[in-house]
């Protein structure tokens, strides 16, 4: 059989067509001999998700998005996912819009519940949600701090502008003056440090022999204190507490007139006998000074003495009394 020029070309302008619907959709994301299942999600805002962005389960990618239409009556974006995978989908899972990177764009990511064992079916719609990115998250984290900072400069702003209203021409002169001063007292503390070096260099042997007169004392200390540390000082401080108990004897026979000491203290009448015969001693002694003669008896010529006359007053001025 001859296949004529009007067959062939026929064949060449179908095959054409054909070849160029597959690209068109392999350009689209979407095979031609491939069985697809099509889901639809509500969200409120998909900004920077595009079409043929894809879907993915657990970082499978299982699919694309096929496409995004705005609902008129409520306004908010359904997106049509074709899933190319005979995963089971339950109608519970949850479709996420997520952002994988800073620059890769927003995409789909499934999370299906496997314990959920109701599938759902082509054309069914899921439940969606949208999980903030890094983008978003930056941007959560970076707002109070901008707050912060915007504050932070505000007050740094009015710092500035007191510290200008302080620092004047005077106060910048007199603080000018003042690191002069300081540089001048530091200079002199330099000239100081560097006679106090010299006085130290020219006395070191002076220094070396006292350091080494200090070491000879130390030792001498420590001689003292193993002397000190071998006296037997428990039983000094024993015999020294039973000669304070010896004491405490006397002192208590003492006072409760035992003794000769005892009765000097406690017998009146022997306080008494003393006192009058410390009298009498001392009247005596007032008579031998005026009489003299009266108790040594030099007579020559054989005259007679004078007869005793008993004193009136002591050598106080007191009267005597006479018995």
């Amino acid at each position: 059989m001859k296949i004529t020029r009007e067959i062939k070309t026929a064949i060449l302008v179908i095959a054409s067509i054909l070849l160029f619907i597959w690209g068109y959709s392999f350009l689209k994301g979407r095979d031609l001999f491939t069985h697809y299942k099509t889901f639809y999600v509500v969200y409120e805002n998909v900004e920077g998700l595009a079409t043929s962005a894809p879907v993915t389960i657990n970082g499978l990618s299982v699919g694309k998005v096929n496409g995004i239409i705005l609902n008129g009556t409520t306004g908010k974006p359904t997106v049509e996912l074709k899933i190319k995978s005979d995963f089971p989908i339950s109608k519970s899972s949850l479709v996420n819009i997520y952002e994988p990177g800073l620059i890769g764009g927003k995409q789909i990511q499934i999370i299906p519940n496997l314990e959920d064992k109701s599938i759902a079916q082509s054309g069914d719609y899921l439940n969606g949600r949208i999980v903030p990115g890094l983008t978003a998250l930056v941007g959560e984290k970076l707002t109070p701090l901008q707050e912060k900072v915007e504050k932070m400069v505000v007050s740094a702003d009015t710092v500035l502008t007191n510290l200008n209203k302080v620092l004047d021409a005077k106060t910048r002169q007199n603080l000018k003056s003042s690191i002069e001063n300081l540089n001048q007292t530091l200079a002199e503390v330099k000239e100081a440090t560097k006679t106090v070096n010299g006085m130290l260099a020219d006395n070191q042997s002076k220094i070396a022999g006292t350091m080494n007169n200090l070491n000879k004392a130390s030792a001498n200390f420590n001689t003292i204190s193993d002397s000190i540390s071998k006296i037997k000082f428990g039983q000094t401080v024993k015999k020294l507490e039973s000669t304070l108990a010896k004491v405490d004897n006397i002192m208590a026979d003492v006072q409760s007139g035992k003794g000769t000491m005892g009765k000097l203290l406690k017998d009146e009448a022997l306080y008494s006998n003393l006192t009058k015969t410390s009298k009498e001693l001392e009247l005596l002694l007032q008579d031998l000074r005026l009489n003299p003669t009266r108790y040594v008896n030099v007579s020559l010529f054989g005259k007679k003495n004078k007869p005793y006359v008993a004193p009136k007053v002591d050598s106080l001025g007191v009267p005597v009394n006479k018995k």
